[in-house]
């Protein structure tokens, strides 16, 4: 999401006593727009019940089809200045004159629940959340090749010409930022790309880190002195 600064100031750092003791993980998906992110997200979460997508706030005007509270929540400016001055925002942007920020407190409620949590933002909003949430998992999506990402984008056809340019443009600016990510998938196949972004998410399921917490009252049944 970010376009204008890779540290967001007034962002909660959530502190690591309290990540520690999360039940799900926090998973960022990052892509070039045009690669498939959204749309193997949408089928990850189709699949998956105990997977949610953080509902991020934006200023922009619904488009076609958009739902409130579904596909973002919409706010204006004013609404959206005070609630980032408030530092209520784990990651904050401003995009194409347009203001998005996620929740912290949406986050951490999910987490806790146990469920895992995927926020779909670019690499700077990832070096946001890293820097306030250190456990984060980072997933970089790739398109097969530059031609097949322009033809993406001009088959969605939301955008004219001058936006595909500039899409392609900053396409090489997110790319080069692909080693920041803990895992890397090439949206080829889409049924393959699936498969694999769901590999991760399972096994990261399974992680010492959130398996301790889940278990821990079996593991201590199975450890207690006869």
């Amino acid at each position: 999401m970010v376009k204008h600064g890779a540290f967001c100031h007034n962002c909660p750092i959530i502190p690591n006593s309290v990540q520690n003791f999360m039940m799900g993980n926090l998973f960022i998906v990052a892509a070039p727009s045009g690669a498939g992110k959204t749309s193997l997200v949408n089928a990850l979460i189709a699949q998956h019940a105990e997977i949610k997508l953080s509902v991020s706030h934006t200023t922009r005007p619904p488009r076609e089809g958009e739902i409130d509270g579904k596909d973002y929540h919409f706010v204006d400016q004013q609404t959206f200045s005070g609630m980032r001055d408030a530092g209520q925002f784990l990651e904050s942007a401003t995009v194409f004159d347009n203001s998005y920020g996620t929740s912290s407190e949406t986050v951490e409620t999910l987490l806790s629940e146990g469920f895992d949590v995927i926020l779909e933002i670019d690499w700077q909003g990832a070096q946001q959340v890293r820097n306030n949430f250190q456990q984060a998992i980072g997933i970089f999506i790739l398109p097969p090749s530059k031609a097949t990402l322009e033809q993406r984008l001009r088959n969605r056809g939301q955008d004219n010409e001058d936006v595909i340019s500039r899409r392609m443009r900053d396409a090489e600016n997110e790319i080069s930022h692909y080693v920041e990510f803990d895992y890397i998938i090439v949206n080829d196949d889409f049924e393959q790309a699936l498969t694999s972004l769901s590999s991760i998410i399972v096994a990261q399921r399974h992680s010492l880190a959130i398996q301790k917490n889940i278990q821990a009252d079996l593991i201590a049944e199975l450890l207690a002195q006869s």
